[in-house]
């Protein structure tokens, strides 16, 4: 096993990583950028190098200064997180060829599904159901026009998606001929601008959808195991929002078969390490189909660790090691339910960033509930990265119960300074058809007028972002586990919006 780890990434990923390698015995390292130098995972870190300024691509973004700080450090192995580096081939060789050992897939295997239009040549030689599309040609189609033509072939509505990309970025849906050519090019300019690659494809579009992932894990003796679904569904501008295990509409048999599919999609790449594959499910039918792979560990993997009760990054670490897998498929027996909620700094009513100072923060504790997080009191979340406070985690025996418990832990959450999406999650848990597990990708935009907050309780979360703000901080504050002893008010503000 590796003796240090450097974390090429920031952040709650980055105390995630680090967590874990401190329970297997591995020192960890930190990477930070100038706005970084006093954050979570650089206080956790045995060791913690700096690389440069706030832009990304002048800091996480730089494959050399990256593994010069590895170099340095004597690092033997690099965990990537997510975002950043995480789908870089070039990163996984440059990796390699520096003697370091990168801790994800092989660079083949990230150019083979991090190429969308590359990835449905796969999956179909695999026998992988994917959608029915067009890719226009090697790179693509030349225009719009081209692109019209092959869409009247499918039938409109179809989605058009940016081929190197993927987190919403480059992608346009369209229903009316009229619109095409624009979206079209408008989702061209955008992929350019995200990925440095215009190619964009086309798929028809799977009217009212559940978007289904499946977790994979593969070692270098030819083992492969999958751990089940997470339901994504929902989702604002195609980002994920809340998570769920097990999908509350699937039986037995599709879960079964989507798990199978999963793995043969792995293998016929040859993955090694952590994956996703993500499948839109179309419930009237019981059919699914193959959207992307990520080749990468997930955001919402605590979910997927509470149900099954595994250690994915430590599966991670002892792959990348060389180490085979020790689990049997017939052994990862999922039990109960998990909800994850994604706290952001955001405004909340129109979901932008609301970067500045945290003042006060009391994280929700208890049964069942897990809190990955890379903030603390204090703690500014930078306007130059993901506003992410926390992913909030819960687990129960049921569904039901599971909803309920993640309640009772938006009730507890409380955040000073700066506004968050909390009011948000919790409209919501207790919205009839979330509640019900009757929602699918569309839900947030169809329910819009159900999710949005009255003028009051934006008053009330304007007033409790804002407590604390004017008064000295507490000394019993303790910025390294991010607790805080919020006063008496800020608590009796919080209760009042609950009710």
């Amino acid at each position: 096993m590796f003796k240090r780890v450097l974390i090429a990434n920031r952040g709650e990923i980055a105390v995630r990583v680090m967590r874990t390698c401190r329970e297997m015995g591995i020192s960890p390292i930190a990477v930070f950028s100038e706005p970084d130098a006093k954050a979570l995972h650089v206080r956790l870190a045995d060791q913690a190098v700096p690389i440069g300024s706030a832009p990304a691509r002048e800091s996480y973004l730089v494959i050399d200064k990256i593994l010069a700080a590895a170099k340095e450090t004597g690092a033997e192995a690099i965990h990537p997180g997510y975002g950043f580096l995480s789908e870089n081939a070039e990163f996984a060789e440059a990796c390699s060829a520096a003697g370091i050992v990168f801790i994800g897939p092989p660079a083949a295997a990230i150019r083979a599904m991090g190429d969308k239009m590359v990835a449905r040549h796969h999956m179909q030689a695999a026998k992988v159901p994917v959608v029915p599309g067009i890719h226009g040609g090697e790179r693509g189609f030349a225009n719009g026009e081209q692109a019209l033509v092959a869409a009247s072939k499918i039938g409109l509505p179809v989605m058009l998606k940016a081929s190197a990309g993927g987190g919403g970025k480059g992608m346009r849906l369209v229903r009316e001929e009229s619109n095409f050519v624009a979206a079209f090019d408008a989702a061209r300019r955008e992929a350019m601008s995200a990925f440095g690659d215009d190619a964009v494809y086309l798929e028809k579009l799977v009217e009212n959808p559940r978007h289904v992932e499946v977790q994979v894990m593969a070692d270098n003796h030819g083992n492969a195991l999958h751990f089940f679904e997470r339901d994504c569904s929902i989702q604002r501008r195609h980002q994920k929002v809340i998570e769920e295990t097990p999908c509350p509409v699937l039986d037995d048999t599709t879960r079964r078969k989507m798990g199978e599919v999963a793995v043969r999609a792995a293998k016929a790449v040859n993955y090694i390490g952590a994956g996703t594959v993500e499948y839109l499910y179309d419930v009237k039918t019981k059919q699914f189909f193959f959207l992307e792979m990520n080749t990468r560990l997930q955001v919402e993997h605590p979910i997927t660790e509470l149900c099954c009760g595994v250690d994915l990054v430590r599966l991670q670490l002892e792959v990348a090691a060389g180490q085979a897998l020790s689990l049997r498929q017939e052994a990862i027996a999922p039990r109960g339910a998990a909800i994850e909620c994604r706290i952001y700094a955001e405004d909340p009513i129109r979901f932008l960033p609301s970067p500045g100072t945290i003042s006060a923060l009391r994280v929700p504790s208890g049964p069942g509930v897990r809190d990955d997080s890379g903030v603390y009191a204090g703690n500014e979340i930078s306007s130059h990265y993901d506003p992410m406070i926390s992913k909030l985690s819960v687990w129960a025996p049921t569904r039901k119960h599971a909803v309920q418990r993640m309640r009772r832990a938006l009730g507890e959450y409380v955040v000073g300074g700066i506004q968050t999406n909390l009011s948000f999650h919790r409209r919501v848990l207790t919205h009839p058809g979330f509640c019900d597990g009757e929602y699918d990708t569309g839900f947030i935009d169809s329910q819009a007028q159900a999710l949005s907050p009255t003028t009051k309780e934006d008053l009330l979360a304007v007033a409790v972002a804002g407590i604390d703000a004017q008064r000295p901080r507490s000394s019993t504050q303790n910025p390294v586990d991010g607790e805080s002893s919020c006063s008496g008010s800020a608590w009796r503000d919080a209760a009042h919006w609950r009710r």
